[in-house]
């Protein structure tokens, strides 16, 4: 038998095989968006898996601001900050977010979806997101990514 032909092969940065995904997230809910994203920057949707490298895709994300939440999280889902002195708890709500910064509510959760080391932090900046339709990778020819395929 050829014991050579089923050995496992870790990936690493340098072998990770990386490509360009663009996703559009119009009438897209947030949660469903976030979750998807998070494995494609991951690399977990991938037969090179790795846990311990960055072998996941670089995402782009456009249209931030038409992204959806169900039932009344719009006016009840609260993003909580500390400024670190006594009494700085700072409270801003979805609806607020999203007319101040949209791009922050898909990023919070998409980072909320990550590790939480070095190799998260790496991960996240793989992660590209727009308000608008337009964005400014074309060079890099990204493939539309249709969401409600995937499973």
């Amino acid at each position: 038998m050829d014991t050579l032909s089923y050995k496992t092969i870790s990936a690493n940065k340098e072998t990770a095989q990386k490509e360009w995904l663009l996703i559009d997230a119009e009438d897209e809910i947030l949660g469903r968006l976030a979750s998807a994203t998070a494995k494609m920057l991951r690399g977990k949707n991938k037969p090179s898996f790795t846990p311990h490298a960055d072998c996941g895709d670089n995402v782009i994300i456009i249209n931030a601001e038409k992204v959806k939440l169900t039932g009344n999280k719009m006016d009840q889902k609260e993003y909580v900050r500390h400024s670190g002195y006594p009494g700085g708890q700072r409270i801003t709500t979805a609806n607020e977010l999203m007319a101040k910064k949209p791009t922050a509510m898909v990023e919070y959760a998409v980072k909320g979806m990550l590790p939480k080391t070095r190799l998260g932090n790496a991960i996240f900046k793989n992660l590209y997101v727009y308000e608008g339709s337009e964005h400014k990778h074309e060079a890099q020819k990204p493939r539309k990514i249709n969401l409600n395929e995937i499973k």
